[in-house]
């Protein structure tokens, strides 16, 4: 705060002088020059007042400014990674349905209604909803009712008597410095936060529902080669042995191939503990029991889910207004800049008004006495006097915390653009890795079966065949994580891009309107439908 109270005396005193009425002229001959009103001590107060609320709200920052700053020192006029083509999928919100997939639909809509995250995130939001209630409500009057009942004599040549009162008591502070509305605007921004990080967590809790499960799929995949590996093994293995026996394989060919028999099996069960790993995991997520999940995932085993295509902005500003975590960040710089307001206007006189109305009954010795009594006033003023420096220390602190946001603001901002460039990247190296991927593994495969056939016409070697069956299994299992990480990141983007949320998106006032949103933003509870329904 850069003004000081001898400067804002000597502002309101301008501002009083400014006030004064123009002179009159005298009403007599005998009354020659010129006659001033007189300033009473109510106006030269009220003068002084709207000079420090000036002052008061001239020293709150500007968050509008500072993130622009920000925004402008963190993203880049266009994207530095060639965006994908074809997306045609315009709203992000229904983006699930493109998968055509009803196991992660079910997973998708469990771990939407299970997830503490999004408990956690509407506690939040109710209590952001009440601080605002309460912020507001203290810019309102307060009143409370008063009631008594006393029966006695009061004196001992009075007789016995009841008497009965009911009152209204009133009272009002006058927000003169703005501290009550900054505080009002400080609660509103931070509602509008905890909503846009409902929003969030709920797009991370479908990505992190989506990967597993991606994840999952990919792991029966490679385990199914494997198995199949294994069993081609144990087969070579039998062969071997057989040929051992009769003369035409030497003792280390049939310990070779019954080595490898040995370690494909390994390899099998290995891979099967990751998948239940995975399963695990979703258990974890969707809070379903893990029969009933089993049930769920047994229809498309080894089934990787093909994303439809993403409409990227070109401009990373545009992508980034559609991310509720970004805006949310904006919002609790607001917030913070409000907070500098309030504190600072802490500083400042109090003022405050009272009243009262009531009625009153007195019974006693036959006779009976009634009357009403009003009250308006006093009108208080508490003016800070001495306080060691606690106000200022507030300002300071709330400056700080401003700062501290603002930093938070652009951090978010960068987070954001490096998590939509690297799945971009992603996206355009898997799209380059893949053609040649598969060729790969066409090319290994047809090599191994070349290779097996040739053994078993006794015209190869074992070394030779093991090591085939090795390339064309690496190459495959190379294949399908490939395929999972293309997938993985599309959801990547999809998380980056928002998920669908939009600052437009209606306020989050209760819990119908959280339950409306919940069915509204992406259709997680409900089974996935064919790509055609609108």
């Amino acid at each position: 705060m850069t003004s000081s109270l001898p400067r804002l005396g000597a502002a309101s005193s301008a501002a009083a002088a400014k006030a004064r009425p123009p002179e009159r002229p005298a009403s007599g001959p005998s009354r020659a020059g010129t006659h001033r009103r007189r300033r009473t001590p109510l106006g030269t107060t009220l003068a002084a007042a709207g000079a420090l609320a000036l002052a008061a709200c001239a020293s709150a920052p500007e968050p509008q400014a500072d993130l622009a700053a920000a925004s402008r020192a963190s993203i880049a006029g266009s994207w530095q990674t060639a965006l994908p083509h074809g997306g045609d999928v315009g709203a992000l919100a229904r983006w699930w349905q493109q998968f055509d997939d009803p196991a992660l639909s079910a997973l998708l809509g469990a771990a939407d209604r299970a997830s503490p995250s999004l408990a956690t995130a509407e506690a939040r939001i109710a209590q952001a909803r009440a601080a605002r209630v309460a912020a507001g409500a203290a810019l309102l009057p307060s009143a409370d009712a008063t009631a008594s009942l006393l029966r006695g004599r009061q004196d001992l040549t009075l007789p016995l008597g009841t008497s009965a009162t009911v009152g209204l008591q009133a009272s009002w502070e006058l927000d003169v410095f703005g501290a009550g509305r900054a505080g009002r605007s400080a609660a509103d921004a931070r509602l509008a936060a905890s909503e846009a990080a409902w929003h969030d967590a709920r797009v991370a809790v479908a990505a992190e529902t989506a990967n597993t499960y991606v994840s999952l799929r990919a792991c029966e995949a490679q385990l199914e080669q494997t198995r199949i590996d294994a069993q081609s093994r144990a087969e070579t293995a039998r062969l071997t042995r057989l040929s051992t026996d009769a003369g035409f394989e030497s003792r280390a060919n049939e310990a070779l191939a019954r080595a490898g028999a040995a370690q494909a099996s390994s390899n099998a069960t290995q891979q099967r503990q990751r998948c239940d790993s995975l399963v695990k995991a979703l258990v974890e997520l969707t809070a379903l029991p893990e029969p009933q999940l089993r049930d769920q995932l047994a229809g498309a085993t080894a089934r990787l889910p093909a994303p439809a295509a993403l409409d990227v902005p070109s401009v990373p500003a545009t992508a980034l207004a559609q991310r509720p975590d970004v805006f949310a960040a904006a919002q609790n710089v607001v917030a913070a800049a409000a907070d500098v307001g309030r504190a600072d206007a802490l500083r400042y006189p109090r003022f405050g008004l009272a009243g009262s109305i009531g009625a009153s009954q007195l019974r006693g010795a036959g006779i009976e006495v009634t009357g009403t009594t009003w009250t308006l006033g006093p009108v208080s003023v508490s003016v800070p006097v001495f306080d060691a420096g606690v106000r200022r220390a507030n300002v300071e602190d709330a400056r700080a915390r401003y700062a501290e946001a603002t930093a938070s603001y652009a951090a978010t901002l960068r987070r954001a653009i490096r998590e939509a460039e690297t799945a971009l990247v992603t996206l355009q190296a898997s799209a380059e890795r893949r053609t040649a991927a598969a060729a790969a593994v066409e090319g290994f495969a047809a090599s191994f079966r070349a290779v097996e056939a040739r053994y078993r016409s006794g015209f190869g070697s074992l070394f030779e065949l093991e090591d085939a069956r090795r390339n064309a299994l690496t190459a495959q299992n190379a294949l399908i994580e490939l395929d999972r990480e293309r997938v993985a990141a599309w959801i990547t983007l999809y998380r980056a891009l928002g998920g669908g949320w939009t600052a437009e998106a209606p306020r989050l006032g209760d819990a119908a309107a959280h339950a409306a949103a919940r069915d509204a933003a992406t259709p997680l509870a409900r089974p996935a439908v064919s790509p055609e329904q609108p």
